[in-house]
């Protein structure tokens, strides 16, 4: 039986590790796996969504009016690679998967659009320079027959957001032609921050309706407190757990917090509400309840974490 248990611990424990830095309502977009090459972060500023302008060169060469898109970048395989896609206003979306091969020491970008389907996926290789910008290349001929790449480069690259050119060059990269731009601006921090902050309010609800009280209570920061309603200050996370387990039997129907306002100033944030719920009695009776919050919360490692936690109902 011992054997068996410790067989469970470590399957389980495997699969958990597996996906530590996919995508989740904590890492909207994922995060680089520390196992993996440095190189993954060479696109670390990019990740994120921006909104974009994106302009390409019609067929009598003069360029075509801006066509607005997002550009979404993200973590995937467990932070081994990078995934982008981009959601233009003429209904044309394309993507990208990019992985770093360390073997050949270059990004090998496989890129694939709704506007043309491809049994293969045509492929760029590069990476980034000591200038910062992140160049791309993928044989092309020019309509005259001249060898040459058709060649991509992100550049100006800042906090504010980057831009974008893909351009046919000849061999020697002298001779230069722009087929098509985009330039992309970042949402103000603030913006980024309260959704970030509404993302961990949603996962709240989810762990607590789902019984997944150690994931709800990761949440909170180390010292994180909480004040319910005619009960003395709780702090720590091990009272923290004791207090929101949920009695066999019972079950969290529905819970629902709606943020009245979010404030953000440096790595403290706090925000005011009502939340609502249902509970599933023992007895198969159910309850419902709402009431009015205050939370505080601090940003730890680049995430929002509840530090107080303040509550009491309100009558119906």
């Amino acid at each position: 039986m011992k054997s068996m248990l410790s067989l469970v611990f470590l399957i389980t424990f495997s699969a958990l590790s597996q996906n530590n830095y996919s995508v989740s309502d904590t890492n909207p977009y994922g995060l680089p796996n520390p196992e993996a090459p440095e190189q993954i972060r060479d696109f670390e500023e990019l990740i994120g969504k921006c909104n974009c302008k994106s302009v390409s060169r019609k067929q009598d060469q003069s360029w075509a009016d801006a066509i607005d898109m997002t550009w979404e970048w993200k973590y995937i395989m467990n932070g081994f690679a990078v995934q982008d896609e981009t959601i233009k206003s003429d209904g044309k979306h394309s993507g990208s998967i990019r992985q770093f091969i360390a073997d050949s020491s270059q990004w090998y970008v496989h890129y694939y659009s709704s506007a043309s389907s491809a049994i293969t996926l045509p492929t760029w290789k590069g990476g980034k320079k000591e200038n910062g910008n992140i160049v791309l290349y993928r044989d092309q001929k020019a309509p005259n027959g001249m060898d040459g790449w058709y060649r991509l480069t992100f550049y100006d690259i800042n906090d504010q957001g980057y831009k974008w050119v893909g351009e046919w060059v000849d061999k020697t990269e002298k001779v230069v032609y722009p087929t098509w731009k985009i330039e992309c601006i970042k949402p103000l921090k603030e913006t980024v921050e309260i959704d970030d902050i509404k993302r961990n309010i949603s996962a709240f609800s989810n762990a607590y309706m789902e019984g997944r009280i150690d994931d709800l209570v990761d949440l909170y920061t180390i010292d994180g407190k909480i004040m319910p309603d005619n009960i003395k200050i709780i702090s720590g996370k091990e009272k923290l757990t004791s207090y929101w387990k949920i009695p066999e039997g019972v079950k969290i129907l529905h819970h629902k917090v709606t943020p009245l306002e979010i404030k953000v100033e440096n790595n403290i944030a706090y925000d005011y509400g009502y939340y609502e719920g249902k509970t599933l009695r023992s007895d198969k009776t159910q309850s419902t309840w709402k009431g009015k919050y205050i939370i505080v919360w601090k940003k730890i490692n680049n995430d929002w974490k509840i530090y107080l936690d303040i509550w009491n109902s309100v009558k119906e």
